[in-house]
């Protein structure tokens, strides 16, 4: 998080807070911080430690698992287009797709789809 701030700009919050709160109340303003910071970190200590009993053996389940598939664009696609294998009744289809696909001569008449009017 504070990768970005180097020693410099630490001392210069420093002296900012010192010309700000002054210093008198400056110590307790860093003791109360210090407390708040261990407050803070207890309570997510406190809830990584529930998450871990109630989800137990299922845990790095959910670790593992790949949330990219899950995207909306991604999920879409996978089930509008993930059972269009060729199957045995539909190879007559699969077969005029393919033709379709084809280039043909001017002289041929486009093929007819019973199904498609």
């Amino acid at each position: 998080m504070f990768d970005s701030i180097g020693w410099g700009e630490i001392i210069v919050l420093g002296l900012a807070a010192l010309f700000i709160f002054g210093p008198e109340r400056l110590p307790d303003l860093a003791k109360d911080a210090a407390a708040g910071l261990k407050k803070v970190r207890a309570a997510i200590t406190g809830v990584r430690e529930q998450v871990n009993e109630s989800l137990g053996d299922d845990l790095p389940q959910l670790r593992d698992l790949d949330l990219r598939k899950y995207h909306p664009k991604t999920f879409i696609r996978s089930q509008l287009l993930g059972d269009d294998e060729p199957s045995s009744t539909s190879s007559a289809t699969a077969g005029s797709a393919a033709a379709a696909a084809r280039p043909r001569d001017h002289a041929t008449p486009p093929p007819f789809d019973a199904d498609a009017t």
